[in-house]
C-alpha cells in the first residue's frame, strides 16, 4: 500500500518545546538529581545563575547543553551518555527533529540522602528561568 502525504503548510516547533521535552527526559534518567535551576539550586544554597537547558541551531543541525546535578554514587559517565541516547530518542521521536550533540554538564553531586524535587515543579513557572 502507497503511503500518500499532503503538504498543508510549515511546521514550526518552538525551542522552548525542545527544552521542555529535553528537560523533562533528561530529569527521569536514574542517577540524575535535577536540572540547574532557580528552585533547585536555592534549595541547595547555591545562586541561581543560568537554566538547565540551552538550545543551539546553526542551519539544519540542532545541539543541545543539559546542566545538571547528579546523585551520589552514581557512575558519571553511563549517567551522561544515557541521557545523551534518551534524548536524542525522545526529541527525534515526538518532533522528528534530530539533536547532532547532547552536551552534558555536570555542575555538582547531591547526596543521596537529599530529598529530590517533586517531578511536577518541572512544570511550574520558573523551571527555565535563571532569575
Amino acid at each position: 500500500m502507497a503511503e500518500t502525504t499532503e503538504n498543508l503548510g510549515e511546521i514550526v516547533i518552538a525551542p522552548e518545546v525542545l527544552e521542555v521535552i529535553i528537560g523533562v527526559t533528561a530529569s527521569k534518567v536514574d542517577g540524575v538529581y535535577a536540572l540547574r535551576n532557580k528552585r533547585t539550586l536555592e534549595a541547595l544554597g547555591k545562586k541561581a545563575e543560568g537554566k538547565g537547558v540551552y538550545i543551539k541551531s546553526d542551519g539544519d543541525k540542532v545541539s543541545a547543553d543539559l546542566y545538571l546535578f547528579l546523585t551520589a554514587g552514581v557512575r558519571v559517565p553511563d549517567v551522561a551518555q544515557t541521557i545523551q541516547h534518551e534524548v536524542t530518542e525522545k526529541v527525534f521521536a515526538l518532533t522528528e527533529i534530530e539533536i547532532s550533540e547532547v552536551n552534558v554538564h555536570i555542575m555538582g553531586i547531591v547526596p543521596k540522602t537529599t530529598k529530590k524535587p517533586d517531578f511536577n515543579d518541572l512544570f511550574k513557572e520558573g523551571f527555565f528561568d535563571a532569575n
